[in-house]
């Protein structure tokens, strides 16, 4: 058999020519309407949304878990009372099934328990938000104090805790410029506010300068803003809530929304799932955070927001 014999494939087919085939082959294939249909239709398949989805929060471009572990259940008292063993593993049970988020205060009892929680969980990979209460003299030294406590370099997102007052710009105008300094610092990555009143909820609205915005939002208006605090703490409408979490989205604030379980008052499960898929239908708040105090509230909260996802 000749040389050039040996170069033909079964098909009678010399390597040029067959080299030659299989590439108007491959360019017919990519015109080919059926495979420009099925790329269109990869395309626009929607992906599906979980709770531990990493998304970003507002203009930040800060990434975090679509659900946080909330460290502040009855002011952190109910996660202290089962010891810090106890606290530990459940910090890490929440991060292996994708929680990467958690929400803690200066106030809150778990405050001092979050370095030792997190030791061996990549930091990178976490995102610790924190809040500034009470009146401290040295605003800038408080907020070095959260580093420190954490035993970390920086802190993802600060807030100004527990605003009632819709004039609070102007009395905690010194929280503000030290919270700016602090960013400068690299000692946070965003700055925000809490607030507990509708007042404040629009006052921090009106101002440029909040970045996050932690939101109290359940359809059953249990412990969220009212007019006033004490009105906040039973049925409320929240409609005019609800008004100003679509401007701060508008605004490209990043939204967290909280006591979506009536802070720890929906004790009937009907309540847990009307309210996470309330949260869930608006596409407005990016992240929420539940308070747990054992494995099984992690794995319903999760299994609860999977599935009004794939419905909303």
């Amino acid at each position: 058999m000749r040389k050039n014999d040996l170069s033909k494939n079964r098909h009678g087919l010399n390597r040029r020519q067959f080299i030659q085939t299989s590439a108007a082959l491959a360019g017919t294939a990519l015109l080919s309407p059926w495979a420009l249909t099925n790329g269109q239709a990869a395309a626009e398949t929607p992906a599906i949304r979980t709770a531990t989805d990493q998304v970003t929060l507002g203009k930040t471009g800060l990434k975090l878990s679509r659900l946080g572990f909330g460290c502040g259940s009855n002011n952190g008292n109910t996660q202290v009372a089962a010891g810090k063993d106890a606290f530990t593993d459940l910090i890490h049970y929440a991060y292996d099934h994708g929680i990467t988020f958690i929400d803690t205060a200066q106030s809150y009892q778990t405050f001092g328990l979050i370095a030792g929680a997190i030791k061996g969980l990549p930091r990178e990979k976490l995102f610790i938000q924190s809040k500034v209460d009470g009146q401290p003299a040295d605003v800038l030294a408080s907020i070095d104090q959260h580093r420190k406590t954490f035993n970390t370099d920086y802190i993802d997102s600060l807030l100004i805790h527990y605003m009632r007052s819709g004039q609070w710009t102007d009395e905690r105008k010194r929280f503000m410029d030290a919270f700016d300094q602090a960013k400068e610092k690299k000692w946070i990555r965003a700055k925000g506010v809490s607030c507990h009143t509708l007042p404040a909820l629009r006052t921090s609205v009106a101002t440029d300068w909040t970045e996050v915005h932690l939101v109290r939002v359940n359809p059953q208006g249990s412990f969220t803003d009212g007019e006033t605090e004490a009105g906040g703490n039973s049925g409320n409408d929240i409609a005019p809530v609800l008004n100003e979490i679509k401007t701060m989205h508008a605004k490209g604030r990043g939204v967290i929304g909280m006591k979506i379980c009536g802070n720890g008052t929906f004790t009937d499960p009907a309540d847990r799932e009307k309210s996470i898929r309330y949260a869930m239908a608006c596409r407005e708040i990016d992240a929420v955070v539940i308070g747990f105090k054992s494995r099984q509230e992690i794995d319903e909260a999760i299994e609860r927001i999977n599935r009004a996802l794939k419905e909303v």
